[in-house]
């Protein structure tokens, strides 16, 4: 471990979500792998060339800077597609590079016109239309504009997809506006083929609508969480296993991270420990300091409040959790000595550390704990 901690990849349990999804979803639908925030905090890097070991040849980014870092390690005929930020240079890019990329308003859609001409390139784009969301999205109105746009421009254009985001499909509590959102995202699309286009794909489903909403998995999937060995909510992993014989989680977690005990020192009852007063000793204690602290991930709202692995054993995290630094109490384990392996996330003989348990402590959601993970941190490849 050259740094202050690494984060192991399973390059068998990628293979084995991957299976298990391709499965589930069937053949005729398209699995785009959603690699945006650095693959989840995974690691882009490291993620990409192992989903597409495992057959994932179609991956979706944010912005033009992330599709940039992907198309230097992706192989060359593996699709790849921008779902938000992009600046006029990174469109003429695109179109280049004949990188797939959303038109969310009707301006996108006619700075495209010159540049293709210029290029001789038609643009692969995807059309967001509004159907409930209310983030990004074209309303009727413009959907009419971008149709007689495209129209006009046969030469300036691939219809690759038509497209919306679902507002939640996580909750069952959303149940009814995602169905408004499914049945109108159906109309568009009839509207479309009245007009003559045509579109390679409709996709409207992230990972919880996939698993939840079987007639919102269209042509297309956009999965991000569940390759990760997560599931978007306990409500989703309770659909699915519901239905099931055997009640288990066929998803494997692809994560973990690990450091080491820097030091190990006593401190004596009555003393407090790390800054303020915080955590007061009520007992004579043995602490273990772990060289992780907030600036590489782990959350300074988990003081006094998180857990680690030593020895097999659950350990507290107390006092505050500093920059670079936690304090973890070990009176309870003999023998521990500066050097010996601190399990933040993952498994330790029987014991495990979830993502899920550290968004218990701190009701943060997996997503942004995984995306805060520094991409300076060392990841390696594990079986």
């Amino acid at each position: 471990m050259g740094g202050a901690s690494v984060i192991e990849i399973s390059e068998k349990a990628i293979a084995g979500n991957i299976k298990f999804l391709r499965d589930h979803f069937g053949e005729k639908v398209l699995m785009s792998s959603v690699v945006k925030a650095n693959a989840y905090g995974h690691g882009a890097a490291t993620f990409v060339p192992l989903a597409e070991k495992a057959g994932i040849d179609h991956f979706s980014v944010f912005s033009a800077g992330e599709a940039r870092e992907i198309m230097k390690i992706k192989k060359s005929d593996t699709r790849l597609m921008i779902m938000g930020w992009m600046d006029d240079v990174d469109i003429r890019w695109a179109i280049e590079n004949e990188v797939e990329f959303f038109v969310f308003d009707p301006e996108r859609l006619r700075t495209i016109i010159p540049l293709s001409h210029a290029l001789g390139i038609p643009a692969r784009i995807h059309i967001e239309m509004e159907t409930g969301m209310n983030r990004t999205g074209m309303n009727m109105k413009e959907l009419r504009q971008v149709a007689g746009c495209i129209l006009k421009n046969p030469s300036c254009f691939l219809l690759k997809g038509l497209c919306t985001h679902l507002a939640g499909a996580e909750s069952i509590a959303n149940h009814v506006r995602i169905q408004k959102q499914i049945a109108r995202f159906t109309r568009l699309c009839r509207w479309f083929s009245q007009q003559g286009l045509e579109p390679e794909y409709r996709h409207v489903a992230s990972s919880a609508a996939a698993m939840t909403y079987p007639s919102a998995r269209f042509d297309m999937v956009r999965i991000g969480i569940l390759q990760y060995g997560y599931w978007p909510s306990a409500e989703v992993l309770i659909h699915y296993i519901g239905r099931k014989k055997e009640k288990i989680d066929p998803l494997c977690r692809v994560i973990s991270w690990k450091s080491r005990v820097m030091a190990v020192k006593k401190v004596k009852h009555g003393e407090f420990i790390s800054y303020g007063t915080v955590y007061l000793a009520r007992e004579d204690k043995k602490i273990a300091i772990v060289p992780v602290g907030y600036s590489y991930g782990y959350s300074r709202s988990l003081s006094n409040q998180g857990r680690v692995l030593i020895h097999g054993e659950r350990v507290a995290v107390i006092g505050m959790v500093n920059m670079n630094m936690l304090i973890a109490d070990v009176t309870k384990i003999p023998d521990i000595s500066a050097g010996d392996e601190v399990v933040l996330i993952g498994c330790q003989n029987d014991m495990t550390i979830s993502v899920a348990s550290f968004s218990e402590f701190s009701n943060q959601l997996n997503y942004e704990l995984l995306t805060r993970l520094p991409e300076g941190t060392q990841r390696l490849v594990v079986d």
